[in-house]
């Protein structure tokens, strides 16, 4: 990890999504706090879950000239976690308000979500 970047995920078996947690006020952060901001000595990297449900989005058409398919974008309210995540949504043709969806590793974004499909069995 560079200065320019910041840690999303834990390393490991099993990658969680990642967050700061100040240690006063319990307070979190997401992106974390990079360990060289002056804020750092405050705030520990903690685990959240990585599962929330879709609190609002929108469709990107990119101009047609462009290539670029259509793609959601929405905010995912993280669970058991005073968190709302921005980031693209993908995995349904028609993402609906109140959809459940779980962040997962991106190279190009750092995470994405990834819709989760909860009446469908394996």
């Amino acid at each position: 990890m560079t200065n320019s970047t910041v840690q999303l995920w834990s390393e490991g078996g099993t990658r969680t999504l990642l967050a700061s947690r100040n240690r006063h006020t319990d307070r979190l952060h997401f992106p974390p706090i990079k360990e060289t901001s002056p804020l750092a000595t405050d705030h520990e990297l903690v685990s959240v879950p990585s599962t929330g449900t879709l609190y609002s989005y929108t469709v990107i058409h990119p101009n047609p000239k462009s290539g670029l398919a259509p793609h959601a974008l929405g905010y995912v309210d993280i669970d058991d976690a005073p968190l709302r995540l921005f980031g693209k949504l993908q995995g349904s043709n028609s993402p609906a308000i109140g959809n459940r969806y779980r962040a997962i590793p991106d190279e190009q974004f750092g995470y994405v979500f990834e819709a989760i499909n909860e009446g469908v069995k394996p």
